[in-house]
């Protein structure tokens, strides 16, 4: 039994990550073909299409699996991996830390990925004493409108930053476009599929380990559903575009936190958030505090390396994460 659960796990791990893959060439190419800019690309195409598994997972753990640590722990737990990547990506750029040549643009998605993380945090910690309208509790909206709202702020504000002469590209043909966005939509339902799948089989092994739901929707879930974020981003770094596998990432961290929003509309018990369990509050918070030393990095762009690795800001989201899983863990919940 536990041999055949893993094995869908990393029957999954596969798919996603292959998929992720085939969706970063995909949405390189049809930023060409239709004249879009790929920061935008990355913050608004890549980072919805690569979330699919959060939403998917998110969705089949509540209204199948009535699982509800399940999904909290996926959605906030894929915030923390995406977040932890970036010491990937620092660690990747050879000559200086990330953060010496990252765009200042970035501090946008960050400030209201902060803001949002702050709404959760705090329905997290009211629990079932926040107001609902029908099932839905009321942050729900709240979330959906901040986060249209942080789209259209970032374009505008890279819009801004890009007008002066972007060089034109030839235009691709009718049926290159066709082929790209076939392509795409392909990659993307694989992803949804395995996605969909993933609940019952990290269920399954929370079960056969004896392990909390919440610590598999927060460790082994996160994990598997940000592959394809991670094969997005070093997809983007082997092209150079530092700036979109940053953008990716931060850009994924929005989306899922919509995602909350979106699993309490299909969780018909009640407003999610009130069910689940408080441990997932630490879990917020620690995105909050890895989203802030981000930020501190963009603002102070450090220059040394610790270890000649990393920057020290990297060293400080690695050990917040490891923080974070241990007391997760040790929730048992």
């Amino acid at each position: 039994m536990m041999a055949w659960l893993l094995v869908q796990f990393m029957v999954c791990a596969v798919l996603i990550a292959r998929a992720g893959y085939v969706l970063s060439r995909s949405a390189d190419a049809l930023a060409e073909a239709h004249g879009w800019g790929r920061g935008w690309v990355g913050l608004a195409l890549l980072a919805t299409v690569t979330s699919l598994p959060e939403l998917a997972s998110g969705i089949s753990a509540v209204a199948f699996v009535d699982a509800p640590n399940l999904a909290v722990g996926n959605a906030l737990g894929a915030c923390v991996v995406n977040l932890l990547f970036l010491v990937v990506v620092d660690a990747l750029q050879r000559h200086q830390p990330m953060y010496r040549e990252a765009s200042a643009t970035h501090l946008l998605s960050a400030g209201f990925g902060v803001v949002m993380l702050g709404f959760v945090a705090l329905s997290l910690l009211t629990g079932t004493r926040a107001p609902a309208v029908l099932h839905v509790g009321v942050y729900s909206p709240m979330l959906l409108a901040l986060y249209l709202l942080a789209l259209k702020g970032v374009h505008a504000h890279e819009r801004r930053a890009v007008a002066a002469g972007v060089p034109t590209r030839a235009p691709a043909s009718a049926g290159q476009r066709r082929r790209e966005w076939r392509r795409f939509g392909l990659a993307a339902l694989v992803v949804l599929v395995a996605g969909s799948w993933l609940p019952e089989v990290a269920d399954g092994l929370a079960t056969a380990l004896g392990l909390s739901r919440s610590f598999v929707g927060t460790v082994l879930m996160a994990l598997v559903t940000t592959l394809p974020e991670m094969a997005v981003t070093l997809g983007a770094l082997r092209l150079g575009a530092l700036d979109m596998a940053i953008g990716n990432l931060l850009g994924s961290n929005l989306f899922n936190v919509v995602i909350l929003a979106v699993d309490d509309a299909f969780y018909v018990r009640g407003p999610l958030l009130a069910d689940a369990a408080a441990v997932h509050a630490g879990t917020a918070v620690t995105a909050l505090v890895m989203t802030g030393l981000v930020i501190v990095g963009l603002v102070m762009r450090p220059q040394g390396r610790t270890l000649r690795v990393v920057s020290w800001i990297s060293v400080g989201l690695a050990a917040t994460y490891v923080v974070n899983a241990a007391l997760v863990y040790l929730g048992g919940v």
